[in-house]
């Protein structure tokens, strides 16, 4: 039997908004009407960085000549690099989103040009190139300063900056090495009495645990041996050096969190030249914009390196992971202004017009840790319902996928532990799913309805049918992309009220 989701009480009879209403609903607001107005911008290649963009123009109106090949969903770190020299160069370029074979299937199109399904790959005049590094040195070789862009790399004739960035080269792949050993291979032993005085008792760490974090203070070091918070002191802006590193140092921070209870930018470990420079990247909305989140990582990872193994700094690592993955209730209403293991205010939380559009400034450094943490709260609140609102019957499909009879398909597998794009929803849960997403979505506009709403959560679903929903909400729960689908200080809220449902039909 079908459910029609149909909210029914002894005393009245209510049908939860339609998609069309809270859509419409969702775009009137101040930060609504701040996304349409910023999706039609980008759709003209102009606007703001985003991980879903396809076409960059920024000042030029000629119809850009390179395409640039990368993944739909933001994990990948080759391109995460090579998008974010992109955006500081601000180089015309068109965008074809691919799947990164870990979760989904490469389009034929796609390997008709790029026969290994390498990314991130770039066509000129009908020519594919691979290899980030390579693609990287050759945009900024086609965009120079004379031209009015950007200056990426020392000017040929200065030995002495190109010494330095060969030896920061070599310095990034001895710490990609030192961060492979110690968390994809077994570490042999588990370390204690380190947490207030890290560097009291080194024999307690791991040969992996000390060469990774001997490693680390090296480029703590030589980024502390420049005048600003970049590797380079030439100029006020991130060069090559600094996004060959950010991308891995990224997945850095969230892996050694999850797998070794090691948080880099906790005080204690005294890297003061890292932290100033990850706060300076996260100062920039070009970063926000492919910047991802703990859970996302530690998701994405094993599937592109391998699986992590625990280790570390145990009390601290069960600690961690338990707040990564929201098991120690950090995913539940109401939620903590920011997150010390992930900081949400170094820079703006949020695209930079949703912030204006609520008047939300930054302090004279930059952050946002000062801002009104109301108006913060509304303005994470209103773009997840947004978000949600503009695709909610599709989401509701997709959430069904976790219903009792969802993914009983036969159908092909991907490495990544979430990833599953040709499973099918549960048809029987879907109008009931698709109905409690509708109340999701209200509340995140109209939470002063919470009551309310949790009264019509209930109506609308059987005792036989509670755990399907819930089930289902979970499902989608954990597959809230960042930054695909929305950046974390807006996800931590859509994930939030998606547990508020649960908790709700838990009672």
């Amino acid at each position: 039997m079908i459910r029609t989701g149909l909210k029914m009480s002894s005393t009245t009879s209510t049908i939860i908004p339609s998609w069309i209403d809270l859509k419409s609903k969702s775009e009137s607001t101040i930060v609504g009407k701040s996304l349409v107005a910023e999706v039609e911008l980008r759709s003209s290649g102009k606007g703001s960085a985003h991980v879903q963009n396809k076409l960059r123009q920024f000042k030029s109106e000629e119809d850009p000549q390179i395409t640039l090949f990368r993944d739909h969903a933001g994990w990948c770190p080759y391109c995460q690099k090579t998008m974010l020299l992109v955006e500081e160069k601000e180089i015309p370029i068109k965008i074809d989103l691919v799947p990164m074979r870990s979760y989904g299937d490469k389009p034929r199109e796609f390997l008709q040009k790029v026969p290994n399904g390498l990314l991130p790959a770039i066509e000129v005049n009908g020519q594919v190139i691979t290899e980030s590094q390579v693609i990287m040195e050759l945009l900024d070789k086609w965009h120079p300063p004379s031209e009015g862009y950007k200056a990426m790399l020392p000017v040929e004739e200065d030995r002495k900056g190109w010494a330095r960035y060969d030896s920061l080269s070599r310095l990034e792949r001895e710490l990609f090495s030192w961060w492979c050993t110690l968390v994809f291979r077994p570490e042999g032993g588990v370390m204690g009495g380190m947490i207030n005085n890290p560097f009291k008792k080194r024999q307690e760490m791991s040969e992996a645990m000390r060469g990774f974090l001997d490693c680390i203070g090296k480029v703590d070091k030589e980024l502390k041996s420049t005048k600003g918070p970049w590797f380079f002191d030439e100029h006020d802006h991130p060069t090559m050096i600094d996004f060959i590193y950010v991308s891995h140092v990224e997945r850095m921070l969230a892996s050694v969190a999850f797998w070794k209870g090691l948080n880099l930018r906790d005080q204690k470990w005294k890297f003061d030249g890292l932290n100033s420079w990850l706060e300076a990247f996260e100062k920039r909305e070009s970063y926000l914009a492919f910047k991802s989140d703990y859970f996302t990582h530690v998701m994405d990872i094993p599937p592109q390196y391998g699986p992590g193994f625990d280790g570390g700094f145990e009390e601290d690592r069960t600690k961690f992971a338990k707040k990564i993955t929201g098991r120690d209730g950090s995913w539940n209403l109401p939620l903590e202004f920011d997150d010390h293991l992930q900081p949400l205010y170094k820079g703006p939380p949020l695209p930079l017009t949703v912030l204006k559009s609520m008047d939300i400034e930054p302090d004279s450094s930059g952050s946002y840790e000062s801002a009104d943490p109301i108006a913060m709260e509304k303005a994470c609140r209103h773009m997840a319902a947004w978000k949600l609102a503009g695709n909610g019957a599709n989401v509701a499909r997709f959430a069904a996928r976790g219903g009792p009879n969802g993914s009983t398909n036969p159908r092909k597998s991907f490495g990544a532990q979430l990833a599953d794009p040709y499973a099918e929803p549960d048809k029987e849960i879907q109008p009931l799913v698709d109905s409690a997403l509708r109340i999701v979505c209200a509340c995140l506009l109209t939470p002063g309805e919470k009551e309310k709403l949790e009264r019509e959560l209930i109506a609308i679903v059987t005792d036989g049918d509670l755990d399907g929903v819930k089930s289902s909400l979970a499902y989608l729960r954990d597959r809230v992309g960042v930054p695909r689908d929305l950046p974390l200080a807006s996800a931590r809220y859509l994930r939030a009220y998606l547990n508020w449902a649960i908790d709700v039909l838990s009672k």
